[in-house]
């Protein structure tokens, strides 16, 4: 690197410090991750063919889980306005009974 060919002068550090950092940065993420070098295209396109074949052959069943989702969804909102029309029933029929009991009464 130059940095080390310039002595680590500090006018050097200066005038890169942002490409420094990266670097730094870079070589401790990788240290992180004990990897030594760069994996080669050849070996990332193999494992994201990969990956892909597996996403596509997931897809399917993610599909039908989905719709399962979707349908269960839709089932919940009409029990939900069913149980709410219920309610709404049985209060009315309770104000009809008081307003019963109150015409009764005069």
């Amino acid at each position: 690197m130059a940095y080390r060919k310039a002595g680590y002068s500090k006018k050097f550090l200066e005038g890169h410090r942002e490409a420094i950092t990266l670097h730094k940065a870079a070589k401790e993420a990788f240290e992180q991750l004990g990897l030594k070098k760069l994996p080669r295209v050849k070996e990332l396109n193999a494992e994201y063919a990969q990956l892909l074949e597996q996403k596509r052959a997931a897809y399917p069943a993610y599909r039908k889980a989905r719709t399962e989702m979707q349908e269960y969804l839709v089932a919940q909102k009409v029990a939900a306005v069913l149980l709410e029309k219920e309610k709404e029933q049985a209060a009315m029929e309770e104000r009809r009974k008081e307003e019963q009991r109150t015409d009764q009464h005069r």
